[in-house]
């Protein structure tokens, strides 16, 4: 089966070098861009390792170089994953690409071809293997720089999709807000009710009780996304794995826990947004740079929501205003050290929180597509 233009060859990345030459393709595409932040190596290689990616028990994945005269000049992963109901959902991420479509179009047809011989009939991207706060979407509108874990390209990609014939199926948007910009009249006046009854409760996370938080997040977070598309239940092992591994960039300030009757209903968790630091590191992680991280860290004035959630029957109860406003104190109680919050990946069907946001204050500083190309 022919899987390339002619022009072009496919390079499976396989070993260190390639692992190297995969990263490597970012020094191209970005070497002129002052607001590219590279993403740490570490979480995009822990994304490729069946032993720490979940991910690989119903799926599979690879990387993929395309060279043009013995040089790199573009990449990408195509992976899939099977769904309960037996078919395989197909996906494509880590794309990066020097300006070039016949480039970008090689490589669409080699994930397609890939993708068509495992038995998927549409292909996803540019999505994560994995989880869907990280790495996910293409960013087509951006007022600010790429925060953690978050897709950052360049403005022509956006053409390459969508000339390939992706379609978007999700319009993913975050927002900023300032302590300034904070509707505090509107919504203390929607929390006071919620805050005045004894019922409720809400809670920073405290780490001397973390294994308690730990299993109240699991409980909130299996029933809250249950009803999604593709959900997985969490486990309290994962849960605890990935608080080990975001505990140097947690605030317990802004990690806010809900609850009814001692019942765990809701959360709004924000980390610090590390980039802020990590933009000195150029991906490396490496024993110095931590400690500098533990230096700088301190610096750091904007935290970013990464899951907020009410399991359904605390719904339009004010559980989420009431977070909202125990956020705010917070805000308040930074002495002006934490000046922006940001919220993340706030699908365009969420049309509840969108309006949220709206009426909160907040204004919309990036905009990620998600797209679908349909095997016909």
């Amino acid at each position: 089966m022919n899987y390339f233009r002619p022009m072009f060859q496919i390079h499976l990345v396989n070993s260190a070098t390639d692992i190297s030459d995969f990263h490597a393709v970012a020094d191209l595409v970005y070497a002129d861009d002052p607001e590219y932040i590279y993403p740490l190596y570490n979480d995009i290689e822990e994304v490729f390792d069946s032993k720490k990616n979940p991910a690989f028990i119903a799926g599979e994945a690879i990387r993929f170089l395309l060279k043009e005269n013995g040089k790199s000049v573009a990449r990408s992963a195509v992976f899939y994953q099977n769904r309960p109901d037996g078919s395989k959902m197909g996906g494509l991420g880590f794309f990066e690409c020097i300006p070039n479509p016949i480039a970008a179009f090689a490589v669409f047809d080699f994930c397609v071809a890939w993708l068509k011989d495992k038995g998927c009939s549409y292909m996803d991207g540019p999505v994560n293997f994995g989880d869907r706060d990280s790495f996910w979407g293409l960013l087509v509108e951006c007022h600010t720089y790429p925060s953690y874990r978050e897709n950052y390209q360049p403005k022509y990609y956006r053409a390459f999709f969508e000339d390939f014939g992706f379609e978007k199926i999700i319009e993913q948007s975050t927002s900023d807000i300032t302590e300034t910009e904070f509707n505090l009249e509107r919504f203390g006046k929607l929390a006071s009710r919620v805050l005045q009854n004894p019922k409720y409760s809400f809670r920073l996370l405290d780490f001397k009780q973390i294994d308690k938080f730990a299993q109240d997040f699991v409980s909130i977070y299996n029933q809250a996304w249950h009803h999604h598309e593709d959900f997985k239940p969490l486990t309290l092992e994962k849960m605890q794995d990935r608080l080990k591994q975001i505990k140097p960039a947690i605030d317990p300030d802004y990690a806010i826990f809900a609850y009814a009757d001692e019942k765990p209903i809701g959360f709004y968790i924000s980390i610090l947004e590390v980039n802020q630091v990590f933009k000195r590191f150029k991906g490396k992680l490496n024993l110095w740079n931590k400690l500098q991280f533990l230096y700088y860290r301190r610096f750091i004035n904007k935290v970013r929501g990464i899951v907020f959630g009410v399991i359904p029957e605390y719904h339009n109860l004010g559980i989420e205003t009431g977070m909202i406003m125990k956020f705010h104190d917070s805000f308040k109680l930074s002495s002006g050290r934490i000046k922006v919050a940001e919220l993340a990946w706030i699908g365009d069907f969420n049309a509840k929180m969108l309006s949220m946001l709206k009426s909160l204050g907040a204004r919309t500083t990036k905009v990620h597509f998600t797209y679908r190309k349909n095997f016909n």
